[in-house]
């Protein structure tokens, strides 16, 4: 009788763990340190810090002079991603160096919401801890009250909003090898002002991840990163971990995230009206579809969706 009391108490805390586990607060970012100097010296220290821990800097971007970002990946991510469905997107993590007044602020995208956002196979804990440890933990930051990993896992903006198995279909070029070549010689010609800035191929699997700078030509400024980030990157300590914005290829076709889904993941908090809000970026989904299609060399059809 002992004995099945303590296995019924075991299971009772097992259980008890789970819920509280499922009902933790997530929020996107994490900062790791601020501290004065300048963006090229941090920049670099930062990636021999990244690099002397195993992982892989596989891209770098500056979007604006106040913000650079590694992106960066390790056998682990690639490992989970070929796990996952369309695990690609997230293959990698950012870790970001942005000036803010006199300060520089260093931080990455949290791995463990990163995870439960692409409805991966693990939630990424041992990355997070790994990063924390290379880079430092000054707490998670993004949306002020936080999102569960449940949430996460089925996440919508709002009701009738893209989930994230709701890709855009950018291309079809019936086979993997010739959709990559064909994908990255178009994004070699930076048409619509979309250029490659880092790839990633999942191992042992047709999915590679390519992600992308958006300059937002003038025709289209409402696609472009500097643009979409001044109007709602307006918090003291910055999201710049949004960037970039990214393309999988699967099986020959390539895809993107519905930008009602792939920014409001990056700013859940985000009101919907109202100065810093989404109205503010109103014409932005149309504006990044339009610009990756064409920029991976598709044909662009508004009447398509």
């Amino acid at each position: 009788m002992k004995i099945m009391k303590l296995l019924m108490l075991a299971v009772g805390l097992l259980y008890a763990a789970v819920s509280v586990a499922e009902d933790a607060k997530l929020k996107t970012y994490i900062l790791a340190e601020k501290k004065a100097g300048d963006i090229a010296s941090i920049t670099t220290a930062t990636k021999t810090k990244l690099q002397t821990a195993g992982f892989e800097v596989v891209g770098e971007y500056s979007p604006y002079p106040t913000a650079t970002i590694l992106i960066v990946t390790n056998d682990t991510l690639k490992k989970n991603a070929a796990n996952s469905e369309f695990g690609a997107f997230g293959a990698a993590q950012r870790v970001t160096i942005t000036k803010v007044g006199e300060e520089v602020q260093v931080a990455f995208t949290n791995p463990t919401y990163m995870a439960n956002a692409y409805r991966m196979k693990s939630d990424l804990a041992g990355i997070s801890a790994k990063l924390k440890s290379t880079l430092g933990d000054m707490g998670e930051f993004g949306p002020d009250e936080g999102v569960t990993a449940k949430e996460l896992r089925d996440y919508q903006y709002k009701w009738l909003m893209p989930y994230f198995d709701d890709y855009h279909e950018l291309a079809d070029y019936g086979n993997q090898q010739i959709a990559i070549e064909k994908v990255e010689a178009a994004l070699t010609s930076n048409k619509m002002g979309v250029a490659k800035v880092y790839r990633i191929d999942v191992p042992g699997k047709e999915e590679t991840v390519i992600g992308v700078s958006m300059a937002g030509p003038d025709q289209v400024d409402c696609s472009g990163d500097k643009y979409i980030m001044n109007k709602i990157d307006f918090k003291n300590v910055k999201s710049t971990g949004h960037l970039p914005y990214e393309v999988v290829i699967s099986k020959g076709k390539v895809y993107s995230l519905y930008a009602e889904f792939r920014i409001a993941i990056s700013f859940p908090d985000l009101s919907m009206m109202g100065s810093n809000s989404f109205a503010s970026i109103m014409c932005a989904p149309t504006a990044i579809q339009e610009a990756l299609t064409v920029g991976v060399g598709g044909k662009y059809d508004p009447d398509a969706e």
